[in-house]
């Protein structure tokens, strides 16, 4: 009888201590997600719990909130140098960069619960440490309510998208605008994490899938780490995933917005996102995308086991991703770089596709009687295999030699302070100097009617132009032999996706500051025509052709004004310029100095 009780009592303890630390997701019947002070005080928990955990606050929200982040570490060490030092690789996760889409937070805390307090799955921590931010925007986190999400199959309540400034964190990762990011750029350029998982809901059509997913294999990222993503960690996590009774494909995108059966469509993400961005600095990583139409329940269940999968392949294959990771550090930052035409922009051709079986559900297409555009009515409980065209290939759109140095003047400095955010070594000029420099004159310039994350987004067209220019003490000098050659060029080179110039960083070298009056130009042209018949002839092409210009006597007397010594000869002349050769090099090495 004594025995009976003591075995009833040592049951009822373990039944209640597993009660304590169930997840405010499990106790909701897995249909709610815990707010940020829930959230928070839940993870300090575990790390007290546990002394292979801890916790650090990596900044300060807008409105004044921690972000923190658990570090979890077999040995319990919160250093990276110390974690590198016993061959162990660093995975970071991160949830709530989209806080409506709070998927991974909850999958990551029954995750952790395992590790630390039921000793479950202690393989994972073997060969890898975990960084894990339960929530990344923990203000938008907090603008907490049941409408945020039309299009989601819940939970019940999540956050909000954007920030409290309204901007997505998730678009920022280059530009950095947002207080959370260049504190979350610290961060990372502290611990420079071996592989990011990023995880999130979709929008788009309905389909079978719970759980779509991107990896950067389309050219952005180091050949070596691509061919290991695409030849090892791919199809085992496929594999795995499948067993799990979840079977993956990759996240696309339809040609036509909603319509699976035009044809499926992906390609090198920019690094305004996350992998992206992560692909920049020479480092893989995983976008989690699980369908916003599965419910709750499915959805974290799918994250949960697309991580531990991840984690599982990241532990087995340590040693080699991290001799792969640090090949490419190297091969980017050495002379071969830069012996040879860089892809700039890469584009997804529109010719070159394949066949692939896509698991979707029978769908038709109405015209709208209210609106007169296309309805597309998905019936979920027809399941269909799909024969699709696959368009994945991309290619090299814009392509450059990348110099040895980039120049950035002195009152540019904003262009300097934000590529020290991505680990960039900048050095600073001591005295001023004269030097021959390739830069780009910019031309056919187009911008976005409507703001785009608080910015005034710009297209243009150049030339190449070479001159010899004048650099004030002061100026950066932006050296490519380093590591994060990569960044440096997604940032200034202005054709690639997501640059400096496109994010509008450059506008006001596009704005006329001088303008010549009428009274002056209409007698100045005449002479202009009379004395240069070149001139006229491309003034006359100019009339036959360009019928708006033909018919607007403002736009037409400036062309002649821009003809004239009188212009400025720095109107839209790209600031940053390009150094080519060790000479020049040398030369500036001696008169700079590298900046902390």
């Amino acid at each position: 009888m004594k025995t009976l009780l003591i075995s009833l009592i040592l049951s009822i303890s373990t039944f209640l201590q597993a009660q304590d630390w169930k997840t405010y997701y499990e106790l909701s019947d897995f249909k709610k997600t815990p707010g940020y002070d829930e959230t928070i005080a839940y993870c300090y928990r575990l790390s007290e719990a546990s002394p292979i955990a801890s916790m650090k606050t990596i900044g300060i929200s807008p409105q004044g909130r921690e972000i923190p982040m658990m570090i979890i570490d077999r040995d319990g060490f919160t250093d990276p140098q110390q974690i590198r030092a016993k061959g162990r690789i660093i995975a970071l996760v991160q949830a709530c960069i989209h806080p409506g889409e709070p998927d991974g937070k909850d999958a990551m805390l029954m995750l952790i619960r395992d590790l630390l307090i039921d000793n479950k799955r202690k393989e994972l921590l073997e060969n890898a440490s975990i960084l894990f931010i339960p929530i990344f925007n923990v203000d938008g986190h907090e603008r907490f309510g049941p409408y945020n999400r039309i299009n989601q199959n819940g939970p019940e309540e999540m956050g909000w998208r954007t920030n409290s400034q309204n901007l997505n964190l998730n678009r920022d990762f280059l530009k950095a605008d947002t207080p959370e990011m260049q504190q979350w750029l610290k961060m990372y350029n502290t611990w420079i994490p071996d592989f990011l998982i990023d995880t999130h809901t979709t929008d788009g059509a309905d389909y079978q899938y719970a759980l779509t997913y991107g990896i950067e294999v389309f050219g952005t990222l180091d050949s070596g780490i691509t061919r290991w993503l695409n030849n090892i960690y791919e199809p085992r996590v496929n594999n795995k995933m499948k067993e799990s009774g979840f079977p993956i494909f990759p996240y696309v995108q339809f040609r036509k917005w909603h319509d699976p059966r035009s044809g499926l469509r992906t390609g090198a993400s920019p690094p305004m996102l996350s992998q992206g961005y992560a692909a920049y600095q020479n480092r893989p990583a995983l976008l989690i995308e699980t369908h916003m139409l599965k419910d709750y329940k499915t959805r974290v269940e799918a994250t949960l086991k697309m991580i531990e999968h991840t984690l599982s392949i990241l532990n087995h294959q340590a040693a080699t991703l991290k001799t792969l990771i640090n090949m490419a550090d190297v091969s980017t930052a050495a002379p071969g770089f830069r012996s040879q035409k860089y892809p700039v922009l890469l584009k997804t051709s529109e010719k070159d596709s394949s066949r692939v079986q896509f698991e979707g559900f029978d769908y038709e297409t109405l015209k709208s009687d209210l609106t007169g555009g296309d309805w597309f009515i998905y019936n979920n409980t027809k399941p269909v295999t799909m024969t699709l065209p696959f368009f994945n290939k991309t290619y090299a759109a814009v392509e450059t030699m990348l110099p040895d140095a980039y120049m950035i003047p002195a009152e540019w400095a904003l262009i300097a302070d934000r590529l020290r955010l991505h680990g960039v070594k900048i050095s600073r000029l001591t005295e001023a100097t004269e030097i021959k420099v390739k830069s780009y004159k910019f031309r056919d310039y187009e911008f976005r009617q409507m703001p785009y994350e608080g910015r005034q987004m710009v297209n243009t067209k150049y030339d190449e132009i070479e001159e010899t220019r004048k650099f004030e003490k002061g100026s950066f000098v932006v050296s490519l032999d380093q590591r994060t050659a990569r960044v440096i060029a997604g940032a200034l080179e202005p054709a690639a996706s997501g640059s400096f110039v496109e994010w509008g960083f450059f506008n006001q070298i596009f704005e006329q500051k001088e303008y010549s009056e009428s009274y002056v130009m209409e007698t100045m042209a005449r002479k202009m025509l009379a004395d240069n018949p070149a001139l006229k002839k491309e003034f006359e092409e100019k009339m036959n052709i360009d019928v708006s210009f033909s018919k607007d006597p403002q736009q037409i007397l400036n062309w002649f004004y821009s003809r004239t010594p009188y212009w400025d000869n720095r109107f839209a002349i790209y600031p940053v310029a390009k150094i080519y050769g060790n000479s020049g090099i040398s030369e500036l090495r001696k008169i700079s100095v590298p900046l902390d």
